[in-house]
């Protein structure tokens, strides 16, 4: 049995791989990706070709994932500074009542599994960050960071 919810509005690639219990709605995926198990997609999100997005992620609404990208288990992307569940008259918030900072994952970067990505945040080409990590500043290319928070480490190609 096959519980995956894929919208009609979801741009799908050619040969993507999608596992059961995903939800897509209103996000592109460009050919040759792979979406693990418990994956969710939300709109006005979109990634690349020949990427991996790992189970139990989070893409939400704003990302941005280029190609050939490798995104871990359990990752959650934020796209709002100030979250709120109510408006200022105590009624719960709707789209009109904020607005989304975006979120961008160059090409070929990584992001290691139990990573959160705050919005507004650059991860440069061919970066890669450590398991486990808060990402709360733009992260240079070729670049390695790990912690909390996200602190450089080395550049990719020093030995």
């Amino acid at each position: 049995m096959k519980l995956t919810k894929i919208a009609d509005d979801v741009k799908l690639g050619a040969d993507v791989k999608i596992a059961d219990f995903v939800n897509l709605y209103g996000c592109t995926i460009g050919d040759s990706t792979k979406i693990g198990a418990f994956v969710e997609v939300q709109k006005n999100a979109t990634i690349g070709a020949n990427c991996k997005i790992s189970s139990h992620t989070f893409v939400c609404e704003g990302v941005t994932v280029e190609d050939n990208v490798f995104v871990g288990h359990n990752v959650t992307f934020i796209n709002d500074t100030f979250t709120r569940a109510t408006s200022s008259d105590g009624g719960l918030q709707t789209e009109e009542d904020w607005t989304v900072e975006p979120t961008l994952i160059k090409k070929g970067a990584s992001i290691g599994s139990g990573t959160t990505i705050l919005c507004n945040i650059t991860v440069g080409e061919g970066a890669i960050v450590g398991a486990g990590s808060l990402v709360t500043k733009d992260v240079s290319p070729d670049s390695i960071v790990a912690g909390n928070p996200a602190r450089f480490i080395r550049k990719t190609n020093d030995t």
